[in-house]
């Protein structure tokens, strides 16, 4: 009877120290693996953000499109301005002038050549501007593109692309967490539970909610 009860004395302590070490891990494993996804969806967002600044530049407007997004960047070019001659060569710019002309040329380069650098993007990671990274391609962005008009009358285009937590996060192994995190952004900071830049109510520069 003694030895029996020893077992069962040795059982509910290891079955509590297991419980224990559950309930003080899940909270530093879930932070940690959050953290780590968080980084991934945040990079894509940026680029997105990039060939959404670029677009606009070009369209004076945004595109709600990932297909107008990724046509763009792929096979669409923009046009820059170079000096011809070192303005601090004297000689170059008295001939350049006697020319008549200004030295300024325009050229034509690759939107994906040149807006993301230093970082170079290949054609996949192009076409897959829509998935939320960590989801195997199954998860895509919200985006959404408009034009508003300010207090002030102005009127200008804006865009807002997001990733709620519910689409990237593991809301199996940590649904609780998940459930707890969702609930603080929303009713105790009144924030968006995700990660998103721009917004469809205000001209805010396409800011990251993360910066």
């Amino acid at each position: 009877m003694k030895k029996l009860f020893q077992i069962i004395l040795a059982v509910a302590i290891i079955a509590l120290v297991y419980v224990i070490y559950v309930q003080i891990s899940t909270p530093i494993q879930f932070e940690a693996d959050t953290k780590a996804k968080k980084a991934l969806v945040i990079e894509r967002l940026q680029d997105i953000r990039t060939a959404q600044r670029a677009f606009k530049t070009k369209y004076q407007r945004f595109t709600a499109s990932f297909d107008t997004l990724e046509a763009f960047v792929l096979n669409d070019t923009l046009e820059l301005e170079r000096k011809i001659v070192d303005e601090d060569d004297s000689v170059a710019m008295a001939m350049l002038k006697k020319s008549g002309r200004k030295n300024v040329e325009k050229f034509k380069i690759a939107v994906i050549d040149t807006i993301f650098a230093p970082k170079k993007l290949s054609r996949e990671d192009v076409q897959n501007f829509r998935y939320i990274p960590g989801t195997d391609n199954k998860a895509q962005f919200i985006m959404e593109a408009g034009i508003i008009t300010t207090e002030s009358k102005v009127v200008i285009p804006v865009v807002e692309c997001r990733a709620p937590y519910k689409m990237f996060l593991d809301t199996v192994a940590y649904r609780q967490e998940v459930i707890n995190l969702i609930d603080d952004e929303e009713n105790n900071y009144n924030r968006y539970a995700g990660l998103k830049f721009g917004s469809m109510d205000a001209g805010n520069n396409e800011a990251g909610n993360w910066e």
